[in-house]
């Protein structure tokens, strides 16, 4: 597929708007974790895929499962750290940043590609411990920019679920309701990012006090 003469490159697009989002600056409580917090993003996957792709589902859940072990030692996210749980994703040997332009959403969307993409992915995520903003704003920007560089030849929407289950979890945060967040993004939609960082910090709230209550109960 190549792009037509005047298709929009969504990832210029989404690096246009990236700094002149409003990105909430209210904070939430950091998750309540323990034996008895649900994973929602176990829940998700299990859910959206299991049906149809059960041998797909338990690479994900086993990606998952290296994301989690990564964040708790503290790693820092980079593309060689996410090309890794993607290997076990997708089953391949060797997974590399992608060569040629990509497109996603039926071909609706296309994603440009230039000698520096990588590197300015690279610094993108860098960006996720950013101490001045909100988890729940660093983490929905993370989980975008995975969508918009769209790095990988396939499974970009798995990766960028790892990705946000890797930043809240490298900050001791458990998701216990996931699903809300299965939206179509748009990369030129500053209200809608800016959106999904509240949605975040709300079930960061909700899932803290559910877990508490359970504790109380």
């Amino acid at each position: 597929m190549t792009s037509g003469p005047h298709q929009k490159d969504a990832l210029a697009d989404w690096l246009r708007i990236r700094t002149e989002i409003s990105w909430p600056r209210w904070s939430c409580k950091r998750g309540v974790v323990g034996a008895s917090a649900r994973d929602g993003f176990r829940d998700f996957f299990t859910a959206t895929r299991g049906s149809h792709d059960a041998e797909g589902t338990l690479r994900v859940l086993t990606a998952l499962d290296q994301a989690l072990t990564d964040a708790v030692q503290g790693r820092q996210l980079c593309f060689a750290l996410m090309a890794n749980w993607q290997r076990t994703v997708l089953r391949r040997d060797s997974v590399e940043f992608r060569t040629t332009p990509a497109y996603a959403k039926g071909g609706r969307e296309y994603y440009g590609l230039a000698l520096g993409t990588r590197a300015r992915f690279e610094s993108c995520l860098s960006e996720s411990t950013q101490l001045d903003l909100p988890l729940p704003s660093r983490a929905a920007r993370t989980y975008l920019d995975v969508l918009f560089f769209h790095p990988f030849e396939d499974g970009n929407a798995r990766a960028a679920m790892l990705a946000l289950a890797f930043v809240l979890a490298r900050e001791g945060v458990v998701l216990d309701q996931v699903r809300p967040l299965q939206t179509t993004r748009w990369a030129d939609d500053t209200e809608g990012a800016a959106d999904l960082a509240v949605l975040l910090g709300i079930l960061i709230t909700a899932a803290e006090r559910r877990l508490l209550r359970g504790r109380e109960s």
